[in-house]
């Protein structure tokens, strides 16, 4: 049996972290469905679903094969530990908070689906804006970014403009249904 790679990405502000924490919260008991964590070179706030690495670990991590993925956001390096890959080798579907620039690198890879989760722009702006997390000129500067990914190939998208549940509902469906078993890119 083959495993696979989930890739969920999204612009900033679409909610992928609550959508994700969401899924990962009612897919708990199953061991078919893994989620991954991260290395990023960025600091853990309280509910951070990574675990944060200084710049000179992660280059470490690269240079000893400790990372399976790895890609560069918003001035952040992010990772992916090498141990997931075991899980994907026994059958299992890993699901990673991952990055749309690296996925668009990812079309043609066999083991891997991508999930896009969006939101309309002025849902965006809303929730920069209410995280609270980013300065005005870094909000416009993620908001622009978007205009880079409007080709970006998914093998689904999931709108999360209304209720977490609904859109949390969504990423549940399509991992419980077997994406990789049925389906190729």
């Amino acid at each position: 049996m083959s495993g696979l790679w989930v890739f969920v990405c999204g612009p900033s502000g679409a909610g992928k972290d609550s959508v994700l924490g969401w899924a990962a919260q009612q897919l708990a008991t199953r061991r078919d469905i893994v989620f991954a964590r991260r290395m990023v070179t960025r600091a853990s706030l309280p509910g951070s679903d990574h675990d944060p690495v200084t710049p000179q670990q992660f280059a470490r991590l690269i240079g000893s094969g400790g990372l399976v993925w790895c890609w560069e956001a918003h001035g952040f390096h992010y990772g992916i530990e090498a141990r997931y890959a075991a899980h994907v080798a026994a059958g299992k579907t890993v699901v990673v908070n991952g990055s749309r620039a690296h996925a668009d690198g990812l079309d043609g890879e066999k083991k891997v689906r991508v999930v896009q989760i969006v939101a309309d722009a002025e849902q965006l702006a809303s929730r920069l804006e209410l995280r609270g997390r980013d300065a005005p000129h870094e909000v416009t500067r993620r908001l622009a970014r978007n205009a880079l990914f409007s080709d970006l190939r998914a093998d689904h998208t999931i709108l999360n403009q209304g209720e977490l549940a609904d859109a949390g509902r969504q990423l549940v469906d399509y991992l419980v249904a077997g994406v990789g078993s049925s389906t190729q890119r």
